[in-house]
Formats: structure tokens, C-alpha cells, sequence
């Protein structure tokens, strides 16, 4: 566990009542980018309503599973054998996130990753709103010719060291939102906060095609809701080689890798239309099996929708056109 306190002072400038009272900056690595993946390491930055930080916490996590790919965070079997279980830091990591809004880079994915560690524990984490640093530079219209974490760093001048490592990923995530707030206040920006809404159940039995440790109960992951309205107009069909574009609708077939859900919150966070049905309007198909028979493929056949696998898909996500662009 690691520790620090600053005692810096943030600039007078006027701050919007409505804000939250303190965040909790976090990243998590983990095994996997799938629904049965586990995190290994976590780390927290807790920062108060103004963006400095009050202090940070750091843990490795035994998994019970393979770690997954050594080669992108460096966490071998070996290093994590001695690590605690969730269950043992459960009650740490709560503390670190009680009342606070949690702030991540891509946080609908930490988000997923830590409601479903401390389902297994049997108990809930106590959030209940994230905010996402790629949907608040897109608030702010910040010139980034990508949204990754780096990019965003660079652009505020913060230097990462450490690449992958929870730590240094919140430690740069921590710095970086510090002035992304405060542009937002200055400018009374409305903060992109979404509901976090705990997963209450978990099933150990593996869901039949899957080597996993755990599985899901379609019903328990959260409670059906509907979506809020894309709002941005329909820019027509996606073209290969160019970018999606804000408004673009979005449909999904067949089974994915990374969960259906967190693909979803992924597309609508980045201002796509999320669809449930195909039609003459409908942007893309995302499948990864596009010689299946699913109503959806067929549709999209008779239609002429294009179709991308979810990496494809994953790729053109990184690079969303803002629907104002021509």
C-alpha cells in the first residue's frame, strides 16, 4: 500500500454548486477484457471536489486463474501467488471509493470489472456514479486526435512512466482530470456522469463454449433498462476506411468476447446510436459471424448494412468523428 498527501491550493475561479464533493480516480489490470476476466492489480486516487489529490492506494490481486497477457502489464503467476484476494482488500478498496464519483479512462470497463469482483465477494461497491475521462474531453472539445491515455496526457504535459501499471495509469489519469475539471467549471460544463449500478448476483457455473471461472445469469447482470435518446441525427452508413461518426446506429449479432453490455455502454458513451433491430437506416452491423443466419445478418445482407467483427469495431471506437465534423 502507498500513500501521499499534497497540500496545493486550486485557483479561485468559480465552482459549479452541483459538482461532486470528491472522486475517486481508479484503474484496474486485469486478466482479460471478457465477463469471466479478473482484475490483478487496482489502484485509487482520491481527489476532492476541486481535483487535488488528498491521497492513493495500491494492491496486487491474486486472481485464482492465469494472469492473462504478462506481456502488457507484467504480472506473472509468480508475483501475483503471494498477492491478497479480492475478498481480503474488498473492505480497503470500498473505503477508498465511498461517496465518491468513480473516474476512469474508458470507466464503464472498470466500472464492469469491479462490480463483478465484489459480486463474487457477495457484497456491493459503494458508487453510484462514474465518469469517464474520454466522455468529458469530448464535453470539453479538447483538440486529441485520439482518446487514448496517453494522448490525454500529453496533451496536459503529464508524463507516464509506467504503461499499464494501475498505479501510474491512475497517477496520470489523476493529473490529467485535475485541469480537465477545472476547464469544465470554468466554463460550467455539464459533468457526463452516469449511473453505476451494482451487479447483485453471480453464478460459479460456466456458461456452456467458455473456459471460465465464473458465469452469468442473463437477468442478474442489471435490471433491463432503456436508453437515453442518442442525441445526435444520423449521419447514414459507416464507410469503409473512414470513422464512425457521432449518430451512426449500431447494431450487435452473435456472441462477443468482451461483454455484450460493456460494448454497448462503450458505442452510446461515444455517441453512437445503440439499435436492437436492423433496418434501411441502421449504420453497421457488429458480428463475428457474419455467415451466420441470424435474423440480424440476413436483414443486414438484404439491406446492404456493412458489417465489422467486434476488433474491427474495437478499433473504430478508439476515433469516433463528432457529428459536427463533415
Amino acid at each position: 500500500m502507498l500513500e501521499d498527501r499534497t497540500t496545493a491550493v486550486s485557483p479561485g475561479i468559480p465552482w459549479p454548486t452541483a459538482y461532486p464533493q470528491g472522486y475517486a480516480v481508479v484503474d484496474v489490470e486485469t486478466t482479460g477484457l471478457a465477463r469471466d476476466d479478473r482484475i490483478i492489480s487496482a489502484a485509487v486516487y482520491r481527489l476532492d471536489e476541486r481535483g487535488e489529490v488528498q491521497d492513493h492506494w495500491y494492491t496486487l490481486v491474486n486472481p485464482e486463474r492465469d494472469p492473462g497477457p504478462v506481456w502488457i502489464h507484467g504480472l506473472t503467476s509468480e508475483v501475483l501467488e503471494g498477492a491478497p484476494l479480492f475478498t481480503d482488500i474488498a473492505e480497503e478498496f470500498s473505503a477508498r471509493l465511498d461517496g465518491r464519483v468513480l473516474v476512469a479512462h474508458n470507466a464503464v470497463f472498470d466500472w464492469q470489472m469491479i462490480a463483478r469482483e465484489y459480486a463474487r465477494a457477495k457484497a456491493e461497491a459503494p458508487v453510484r456514479q462514474r465518469l469517464c475521462t474520454i466522455a468529458l474531453s469530448k464535453e470539453l472539445g479538447l483538440p486529441l486526435p485520439n482518446h487514448k491515455l496517453e494522448t490525454l496526457a500529453a496533451h496536459f504535459g503529464v508524463v507516464q512512466q509506467r504503461a499499464h501499471h494501475a498505479l501510474d495509469d491512475a497517477r496520470v489519469l489523476a493529473e490529467a482530470f485535475r485541469p480537465s475539471l477545472r476547464a469544465a467549471a470554468a466554463g460550467n460544463v455539464r459533468l457526463p456522469l452516469l449511473e453505476c449500478r451494482p451487479l447483485t448476483e453471480w453464478s460459479d457455473t460456466p456458461r456452456i463454449g467458455r473456459q471460465a471461472s465464473g458465469g452469468y445469469r442473463p437477468s442478474s447482470w442489471r435490471p433491463s433498462r432503456r436508453r437515453p435518446a442518442c442525441p445526435y441525427p444520423n449521419p447514414g452508413r459507416y464507410e469503409d476506411g473512414k470513422p464512425l461518426r457521432q449518430g451512426m446506429r449500431v447494431a450487435f449479432s452473435g456472441d462477443t468476447s468482451i461483454d455484450r453490455e460493456l460494448l454497448e455502454d462503450r458505442a452510446a458513451e461515444a455517441g453512437l446510436h445503440v439499435s436492437t433491430s436492423i433496418s434501411r437506416l441502421t449504420s453497421l452491423l457488429v458480428t463475428n459471424d457474419p455467415d451466420s443466419g441470424t435474423s440480424k445478418v440476413v436483414k443486414a445482407r438484404q439491406f446492404g448494412t456493412p458489417v465489422v467483427d467486434e476488433a474491427a469495431f474495437g478499433q473504430l471506437l478508439r476515433d469516433v468523428a463528432p457529428a459536427s465534423e463533415k
